[in-house]
């Protein structure tokens, strides 16, 4: 398998490292718009098949994007960016007959009048839309497959294949006991991204009464996550599981929650307050005249990098899957989680946890492309496709993944 990695940053530098330890990949062009990072992180590498190089390319320049496609011959395209540019990258990957995958969709935008009760745009519906020229095409568009959405995703296939006969809730919930030292706010993975998913009206799905939107960081519970991170606060958040999940798995009702603690809510709330969450471009002044900006590119760029954090980051991440229903007759409760222990993940691969957690899953499912056991073409998120595969080659990976019995 030939692929076109669009990203050099913590997760596509750990895509990079994990996927050069497997023998499915023939080819990975790791592409950045700054070139020197695309190069650092191939020159890293332990790459002595010559498997990995390195080219400058912007991804919100579409045309460009399917040039490099075409001229490199590649067979899938394995999108590390932020969700900026997930339109752009999916279209070029269509244009030049290629495959996608992705671990975050296309974004939302909210209801113009009601915003906290009814949907607007939602996440991934401008890729559902084209979903029909991608099943003319013949090619796969793989989206959400990252950790969550992804692995969560696969946990609720799982779910619904092998241990319930009904589903009455799949509950994704996500928590953390990870500390950063030296930094009083450090978040762990893109802020870009985490302004965006947090502060947008989160989403949640009811059979009968479909999606529909409610406050951000609404019904706050305490979920005791395993391992040692013990009891989080988590509170509904906007993410793509719910827009994914009842596509193609029977659930009365399907929510997101994040464990993101009173002081990191704090700051996302002043950082709304200020105006500081837009994207829209002001205009600064600067040694060359105004300059345009947009605040949240300038909140990131503030703040340290996600992927710089791991040799002061201490503890666990946990991804998981919190499901209730029944089984012959009987009401049962599971957590389906993953857990990474940044120790563990910064000896064995250089990378802090969160990005390593994120980075694997979409490399699991690029070697079930490759190998032909996952098969598909259309816009599919993971639901779509057998759940055992993935989860035991993710153990193969070094991986491995727990259930919990909650009754």
């Amino acid at each position: 398998m030939r692929v076109l990695l669009v990203g050099a940053g913590g997760v596509g530098t750990a895509v990079t490292r994990i996927a050069a330890r497997r023998g499915f990949l023939t080819h990975m062009v790791v592409a950045d718009y700054d070139l020197a990072r695309a190069r650092a992180v191939v020159a890293a590498l332990d790459d002595p098949g010559n498997r990995f190089s390195a080219c400058r390319l912007d991804a919100s320049d579409e045309e460009a994007v399917r040039r490099v496609l075409v001229a490199e011959g590649c067979d899938m395209l394995l999108n590390a960016t932020d969700p900026r540019f997930v339109m752009p990258l999916f279209n070029a990957a269509l244009a030049a007959g290629s495959h996608y995958l992705d671990m975050a969709m296309s974004l939302s935008v909210p209801h113009a009048t009601a915003p906290y009760e009814q949907c607007g745009v939602k996440l991934g519906d401008e890729q559902f839309a084209r979903a029909a020229e991608w099943e003319r095409s013949g090619r796969l568009a793989l989206v959400g497959m990252g950790v969550e959405p992804g692995l969560s995703d696969v946990f609720a296939r799982y779910a619904a294949d092998e241990l319930f006969d009904e589903i009455e809730e799949l509950g994704v919930r996500d928590g953390a006991n990870l500390t950063v030292e030296g930094h009083g706010f450090a978040p762990s993975f893109s802020i870009w991204t985490t302004i965006e998913e947090c502060l947008n009206p989160p989403v949640v799905f009811e059979k009968g009464r479909g999606w529909f939107t409610t406050e951000p960081f609404s019904e706050p519970e305490v979920f005791d996550f395993p391992e040692g991170i013990g009891p989080v606060e988590c509170v509904n958040v906007e993410h793509e599981e719910v827009l994914l999940m009842p596509r193609w798995v029977d659930a009365r009702r399907v929510t997101f929650k994040y464990g993101l603690g009173d002081d990191f809510i704090a700051k996302l709330k002043t950082l709304h307050a200020l105006g500081l969450d837009s994207t829209t471009k002001v205009s600064v002044p600067g040694a060359d005249g105004p300059v345009e900006v947009s605040p949240r590119d300038v909140v990131a760029a503030c703040l340290p990098d996600p992927a710089t954090l791991g040799e002061r980051m201490k503890g666990k991440t946990c991804a998981g899957t919190w499901v209730q229903g029944t089984k012959d007759g009987a009401a049962r409760e599971v957590y389906l989680y993953h857990v990474v222990d940044n120790e563990w993940s910064m000896r064995e691969y250089g990378s802090q946890a969160v990005v390593w957690q994120t980075a694997v899953n979409p490399v699991v499912a690029l070697e079930l492309i490759a190998s032909g056991t996952w098969k598909g073409i259309g816009v599919l998120g993971p639901e779509a496709f057998p759940p055992r595969p993935f989860l035991d080659l993710l153990v193969e990976y070094g991986a491995p993944w727990g259930l919990r019995e909650e009754r």
